[in-house]
């Protein structure tokens, strides 16, 4: 399956920042448990390349991307550490080119026509909307949906429990990023089994409305 393909099947992709690497196989087997094998580690501590290597040996069939990715250094070392994928939180044509160079699934970040324009002409299909509900939400993505329907976004910030459907409803939304189940502060505190239970929650919530 393609990285849209599994993003679609999860609906969910929980967005996390990990300070010690000793979290990261413990909140690895609380999403997996909860029904979400899959995470965005951000590379945004010191911590975050050996915790996606972690969680990638404890469990081989996550699916682990890293998010937050600046620079071509940062790619090369999230691929290096067996990233699945990278997420940016914006459109940088140099540094989706090299990650395209090295075969690796990318999702800028995007917030205008013209940064889905210059994912469109690299050939990009799936596009991060980042920060979403601050710039303008759902209705901002079914605008730009409208010359680009063939764009497939998935929205991040300001996404929870009450507005995640919505967002899922729209044809042009894969899925949706969050970190409303993951919060630094549980992860910090080794609060795994909230974790779990609130990963089910989500989890839940995606099935009610099917």
């Amino acid at each position: 399956m393609s990285l849209e393909q599994i993003l679609a099947k999860h609906k969910i992709v929980p967005v996390v920042v990990i300070d010690d690497v000793a979290d990261a196989v413990p909140l690895a087997r609380a999403l997996v448990s909860g029904g979400l094998p899959i995470a965005e580690v951000t590379f945004r501590t010191p911590a975050a390349k050996a915790s996606i290597q972690a969680m990638k040996a404890a469990f081989p069939t996550m699916l682990v991307g890293a998010g937050t990715i600046l620079t071509e250094t940062m790619a090369d070392e999230a691929l290096d550490a067996g990233a699945d994928f990278l997420v940016m939180p914006a459109t940088d044509e140099a540094l989706i080119r090299h990650a395209l160079d090295r075969h690796a699934p990318v999702c800028p970040g995007v917030m205008t026509p013209s940064d889905v324009q210059t994912c469109d002409r690299l050939g990009l299909r799936l596009v991060k909307f980042f920060p979403a509900e601050p710039a303008g939400g759902l209705a901002r993505i079914q605008a730009m949906s409208a010359p680009y329907p063939f764009m497939r976004f998935m929205p991040t910030g300001g996404i929870g429990l009450k507005n995640m459907n919505a967002y899922l409803r729209s044809g042009s939304v894969v899925c949706v990023g969050g970190s409303w189940m993951v919060k630094k502060e549980w992860i910090a505190t080794g609060q795994f089994e909230k974790i779990e239970e609130k990963t089910r929650e989500a989890v839940r919530a995606l099935e009610e409305e099917v």
